[in-house]
């Protein structure tokens, strides 16, 4: 089968599964709303397209919309591999004095690689 082939028979299937977990997740979230939220604070309840609405708009708020690593999901490991370059350039006092200043700050200290070894 050709890659046109292939993609003339998942395409379609593509498009289905989609529409599929789109209709899951907006009744999934209808049926959350309506079984929780009237009882708990007096809310009303809401239709089908109502909770499509607002799963679509919670993902673009918290979510996004996946298939891809966000720029600030590497934020943390970029600043971890910096401090580690930084940690194995300094000598035995200036680590001790890093120590000092994390414990007069935040009241923690780095644990040093013996520490991390039991």
């Amino acid at each position: 089968m050709t890659k046109r082939g292939k993609l003339l028979v998942f395409a379609p299937l593509a498009i289905l599964a989609m529409l599929f977990f789109a209709f899951l997740g907006g009744e999934i979230v209808k049926l959350l709303w309506n079984w929780l939220l009237p009882d708990l604070f007096g809310w009303r309840t809401i239709t089908f397209w109502q909770a499509l609405g607002l799963l679509v708009l919670c993902r673009i708020l918290f979510g996004g919309f996946g298939g891809h690593r966000s720029v600030r999901s590497n934020v943390g490991r970029r600043m971890r591999e910096r401090m580690h370059e930084k940690w194995e350039g300094m000598t035995p006092e200036e680590r001790e004095k890093f120590r000092d200043a994390m414990r007069d700050r935040w009241g923690f200290v780095p644990p040093t690689r013996e520490e991390k070894a039991q």
